[in-house]
């Protein structure tokens, strides 16, 4: 006689992989709102620089315009970093994201810009 062997997973592999793609999901459903409120910010601060505005204050109320319209709660246009480089005016922001996990537990989201074509330059470089 020839035995079949039994191919296919367990009810607690099956209990145990629904656990992980649970946990997975739940941990994307916390972190993709941030990201996209990331990219709204980064959006925002372009649209602000393109608008011609000659000062900081204007800069300001051109990005707290946006933020209402785009529901950006994350920063407002008084944490922006505003500096004339080159005879242009650059925008940089930089803010972290403390998403609550379980217990003790978090997860830190740090996020940061800016209009420059250089980039974000790193700490260790400045």
């Amino acid at each position: 006689m020839h035995k079949q062997r039994q191919r296919g997973i367990s009810l607690v592999g099956l209990i145990v992989l629904i656990a992980i793609l649970g946990a997975i999901g739940l941990l994307g459903m916390q972190v993709v709102p941030t990201y996209l409120e990331y990219r709204a910010i980064q959006g925002a601060i372009e649209r602000a620089k393109k608008d011609g505005a000659t000062s900081a204050k204007d800069i300001q109320d051109s990005f707290n315009k946006s933020a209402e319209v785009g529901y950006i709660s994350a920063i407002s246009g008084r944490d922006l970093l505003i500096e004339r480089q080159g005879g242009e005016l650059e925008i940089s922001f930089a803010y972290e994201k403390k998403i609550p996990l379980f217990g003790p537990a978090s997860l830190l989201m740090e996020y940061e810009g800016t209009t420059a074509k250089g980039g974000v330059k790193k700490k260790a470089e400045e």
